[in-house]
């Protein structure tokens, strides 16, 4: 009877496991179908150029209470400051 029990427990996980990897198969479809399909609605990206960047309005980070903005221009013309720009999506 303990060998029978034990073959039954044994099946059961087989098919839980069983449950669990098509149910992530299924989820990971779902949430590759539906952000192929955003990203028909989404516009192409433009390409930053020199002249956008120059008049780019930097403003300090950290603790002070007074924001300091400067053009990017300005930066790096008196400091020779290397200015890396990231555009967040959205």
């Amino acid at each position: 009877y303990l060998f029978f029990h034990d073959i039954g427990i044994f099946l059961l996980l087989m098919v839980m496991v069983t449950v669990t990897v098509v149910l992530k198969a299924v989820s990971l479809f779902v949430v590759e179908f539906i952000s192929s399909v955003t990203d028909w609605f989404q516009s192409e990206p433009a390409w930053a150029n020199l002249e956008v960047l120059e008049e780019t309005e930097l403003k300090t980070t950290g603790g002070g209470e007074s924001e300091n903005r400067k053009e990017a221009k300005t930066l790096w013309d008196k400091t020779g400051a290397v200015v890396i720009v990231v555009r967040r999506p959205g």
